[in-house]
């Protein structure tokens, strides 16, 4: 008897998923890195991080919440509560970006420039780009919630809100892991 036999095949575009996720882990370790070696440069310059940075991490907190109400609803075929709830997202997701461009302008009035010191370029490099995926997240949700307004578009599959929730609880992950090692390392 084989144990291949008793195995579902993962869907290609969740190990394709997964093959996008590792590749942001290893961007952001390398980030991480670089970052932990560059601070024993003579002068390298500390940062606090703003207070509205915590803010945005309840935000995305209660984002990832919402969409797996919203998954949850698509598998019991409630769409609107679904679309309720995957537009919240969107929302919150749009929330977040907003309260990391307000954080950044707070940095920036204080000085903290991405060409002042190259400890706060990694700050801008290191946010900036998890803010960058978190923008396509929102995209992606937005996508989502216009699809499914659509009375013509009947879609069952589980696959695109599965896709998304499991990036969307990426990009939350990976926030509470950068807030943590700005806070310790900045």
């Amino acid at each position: 008897m084989s144990m291949k036999a008793n195995r579902t095949p993962t869907h290609p575009q969740k190990y394709m998923m997964w093959l996008f996720i590792t590749g942001i882990v290893m961007m952001f370790a390398g980030f991480s890195s670089a970052f932990i070696v560059k601070r024993s440069m003579a002068n390298w310059l500390s940062f606090n991080v703003p207070l509205i940075f915590y803010y945005s991490t309840g935000i995305i907190i209660l984002s990832s919440i919402s969409i797996m109400v919203a998954r949850k609803f698509f598998r019991e075929r409630q769409m609107v509560r679904y679309t309720f709830w995957l537009g919240v997202t969107a929302v919150l997701g749009s929330l977040f970006v907003l309260f990391q461009y307000l954080g950044f302008s707070e940095l920036w009035a204080q000085g903290v420039t991405i060409t002042r010191n190259v400890s706060f370029s990694f700050l801008y490099v290191i946010v900036g780009v998890h803010a960058l995926h978190v923008v396509g997240g929102v995209i992606a949700l937005m996508v989502l919630f216009v699809q499914s307004l659509s009375k013509k578009r009947k879609i069952y599959s589980s696959l695109s809100i599965d896709l998304m929730n499991t990036y969307w609880h990426f990009v939350d992950i990976l926030w509470l892991y950068l807030l943590v090692f700005l806070i310790i390392e900045g």
